[in-house]
């Protein structure tokens, strides 16, 4: 079912139904009602209505704790203007209403990846998939792999992207895109393994990055066209100190050429009060020096331990512009 969006000072029953919050067998109830109330920027009887209206959690010790997922859902769409997601919203699209040209030249990230492997069994070589930017015109130089060993190691180098305009050529290719954007998905921060669950995101009327691209490339390859979701990395959020899952469609467009479909960051672009319809076309075919494509498919691990564990590896990403001299 597709909701409406909240009113301005709407109470918080009607944002919490306006919402679909991460179904139990995704969700990790981690942030005690403190962090609840700092984020949303309410008191405990909001919470308190929150629960009353659906709001899942675990009660640990007289403690309701609560999934990051769901609070930031709330925030984002409260329309109070002061919550913790909608004040992190607007700091991170703020490039989105500004001329393009400063999304087209080229720009060099300080690029580091913890890697842990956290039920780790012993000694191991370690497997990541690393920056895939040298096809868009970057380059991958400085760069230190993940030494085998257990526990943890590190990928770092120097990660240069490069942007440029090249909007999708094919009718259908466009149609495509613009029924998945006239569709009313919503997008909500999903857990990552929700999001390789893409027909149940949409089933509940939800979207997210990697979601969003593994239905729009399904759609791209039953129309006759080679297509791929791909993950990566987002940069230059909040100081590298925010690391958010990402991901486009790779697409072979009616010319023979690659052409990179960014749906999510359209769709978001979308909800700000500024003009940001240069950005929503860039979006569209073209390659712009914020994203950091990966060799990683669009429902795969950035990464694993080859020691036996039977636990995913843990993948940290900070990633920081590169200051000039």
């Amino acid at each position: 079912m597709l909701h409406q969006a909240g009113t301005t000072g709407a109470p918080w029953e009607d944002v919490a139904d306006s919402v679909e919050f991460i179904p139990a067998e995704y969700s990790s109830r981690t942030q005690p009602e403190s962090v609840a109330r700092e984020m949303l920027g309410c008191t405990a009887a909001d919470i308190d209505r929150l629960v009353g209206a659906g709001l899942p959690f675990d009660d640990r010790s007289g403690v309701r704790h609560f999934d990051a997922n769901d609070l930031y859902n709330l925030g984002m769409y409260s329309r109070k203007s002061t919550t913790q997601p909608e004040l992190a919203f607007r700091m991170l699209f703020r490039f989105a209403g500004r001329p393009v040209g400063d999304l087209l030249r080229a720009k060099s990230w300080d690029f580091r990846v913890q890697l842990e492997c956290t039920d780790c069994a012993g000694p191991a070589p370690w497997h990541f998939e690393e920056p895939d930017v040298v096809r868009f015109g970057g380059r991958v130089t400085d760069v230190t792999v993940p030494v085998a060993g257990s526990g943890r190691s590190e990928y770092a180098a120097t990660v240069t992207t490069a942007g440029a305009r090249t909007p999708l050529v094919s009718s259908t290719l466009r149609r495509l895109t613009r029924e998945y954007l006239d569709a009313g998905y919503r997008w909500q921060m999903i857990p990552v393994s929700m999001q390789a669950d893409y027909e149940l995101v949409h089933r509940l009327g939800a979207t997210s990055c990697i979601a969003a691209s593994l239905l729009l490339a399904e759609r791209f390859r039953a129309a006759g066209y080679r297509a791929e979701a791909r993950r990566g990395w987002f940069c230059g959020v909040l100081g590298g100190a925010l690391d958010l899952p990402h991901a486009c469609v790779e697409v072979e467009d009616d010319d023979g050429a690659l052409r990179t479909v960014d749906i999510a960051k359209a769709q978001l672009a979308a909800r700000l009060p500024m003009n940001t319809e240069e950005f929503q076309e860039l979006c569209l075919g073209s390659i712009y020096n914020k994203v950091i494509p990966s060799t990683a498919s669009g429902n795969a691990p950035f990464g694993y331990h080859a020691c036996g564990s039977p636990l995913p590896i843990q993948v940290r990403a900070d990633i920081r512009a590169v200051r000039k001299n």
